[in-house]
């Protein structure tokens, strides 16, 4: 009676430990002085999709550049940082801890930051920290790192409110460099790429490496609890996306072998579209551009670019870049997501940097409109008629929306050092621009008096 008195102290001691309410986060104080504008919280932009609504852009640059507001040190990792209620933060590693830091995005102070110990080594020598950027959702800020720690920051002070190991948990082979694709929320819903497969050793070849019905998984956004599961593929250097597809909201994602049309609140999956090199190398990196009741996906490593329309959740293609020769193809970007203005998409296209192009393509046929060479891979953000295009040599060119001609109104050859593959933050009148070791605020837009 005794023992199972004990047992049973134990046992009630232990659920109260599990059951143990996790901490919410609270409401934090907006600290923007300057309300013009709108916030960059999630990736790409309040639309994931690379475009910014603010108006009133210097078009006339000095020959030195535009005048630096602030700058500050940057650790390794490629993420670009993202903004919200007057706060910047940005996500890179300094020795073996991966970094979370909150900054006055307008100024540059520190505000507080938050730390995780890692040991991710690249395979391929890249660099060991963050290819995601953080994930902004009111009071509370979201990282992904490398290794696959997934972890939930308050937005007020930095402090932990819960965490995954998703390789632990969900047991995924290490990609080619690591985890790169950044969750997205849907109303309470925190949507996660894993793509986890059965445990035991990754074959020698990525390529038999088989799911676990992990490829996709959401949890709740306060607590970190799984909701669903879904898909056997393996994850890619893409990120999920959600929009509206035929009069339904529809969660997109390119994953290693293609693209997976899903359900957000079930996670259902809706269709599929195989896409993917047939090389062991490669990787599917460029986000789905949605048109409409289409869908273009471009990557570099084989078949190029494709145009989908989806009629009753079938994929039907309208024209693609799989048979052509690699100097024919139309758009095969690499790891920047192309923007679509009025009918034409404009990204660059070449795997490398040397063969790269900046293209505009006629969206109903794939047609090339101009190609512009010796940029390097560079990275767009349009705003206000014009786009912000960022080379991975660290120079900033303002070129005029035109698919009639490559039109260039300015240029900057920043200081900042080379590779710089985060593409441009708007935000509130000021532009973000990521380096290797430094982050630097611009101004581009003037204050109205």
């Amino acid at each position: 009676m005794i023992r199972l008195s004990i047992l049973w102290t134990i046992f009630l001691i232990i659920g109260c430990q599990e059951s143990k309410p996790i901490p919410t986060a609270e409401p934090v104080e907006d600290l923007r002085t300057r309300k013009d504008g709108s916030d960059w919280p999630p990736f790409l932009g309040p639309n994931n999709d690379g475009t910014s609504p603010e108006k009133g852009i210097l078009t006339k640059w000095p020959k030195e550049g535009l005048e630096i507001v602030w700058e500050a040190e940057m650790g390794e990792g490629y993420a670009a940082p993202v903004t919200s209620q007057g706060r910047l933060f940005h996500f890179d590693r300094f020795k073996d801890m991966q970094r979370l830091t909150c900054r006055n995005a307008e100024t540059g102070k520190l505000l507080w930051k938050y730390e995780y110990p890692t040991n991710y080594e690249d395979n391929y020598g890249y660099s060991p920290g963050p290819r995601a950027c953080p994930v902004v959702d009111n009071e509370r800020v979201y990282v992904y790192g490398p290794e696959g720690i997934l972890a939930c920051v308050a937005v007020k002070d930095g402090k932990e409110i819960w965490k995954i190991d998703t390789k632990k948990q969900y047991h995924f082979h290490q990609n080619f460099f690591g985890v790169g694709s950044v969750p997205i929320i849907e109303g309470d819903l925190l949507i996660v790429a894993i793509g986890g497969s059965p445990k035991g050793p990754a074959p020698e070849d990525l390529r038999k490496a088989e799911g676990n019905g992990t490829g996709l998984v959401a949890f709740d956004k306060k607590t970190g609890k799984e909701i669903w599961r879904s898909s056997n593929e393996l994850a890619s250097y893409s990120s999920p996306i959600i929009k509206n597809l035929n009069g339904k909201r529809v969660g997109l994602y390119f994953a290693r072998g293609g693209l997976i049309g899903f359900d957000p609140q079930s996670g259902k999956e809706r269709f599929a579209f195989p896409w993917r090199a047939r090389i062991l190398e490669s990787v599917n990196a460029s986000n789905p551009v949605v048109l409409g009741d289409k869908i273009l996906l471009t990557e570099c490593y084989g078949p190029g670019g494709v145009l989908l329309k989806i009629k009753e959740d079938k994929p039907e293609i309208i024209w693609s870049d799989e048979d052509k020769d690699r100097r024919e193809k139309s758009l095969a970007c690499h790891w920047n997501t192309p923007i679509e203005v009025n009918g034409y998409v404009y990204g660059s296209s070449g795997r490398h940097e040397n063969d790269a192009e900046l293209r505009c393509v006629s969206i109903k046929d794939g047609e090339v409109q101009w190609s512009q060479r010796n940029l390097s891979r560079c990275q767009l953000t349009l705003v206000d008629g014009h786009f912000l295009c960022w080379s991975e040599r660290g120079e900033l060119f303002l070129l005029k929306v035109n698919p009639e001609k490559f039109e260039k109104i300015a240029v900057w050859a920043t200081d900042l050092e080379a590779p710089t593959w985060a593409a441009p933050v708007v935000s509130h009148g000021l532009v973000y621009l990521r380096g290797k070791d430094r982050l630097i605020a611009a101004k581009l837009i003037p204050k109205s008096k």
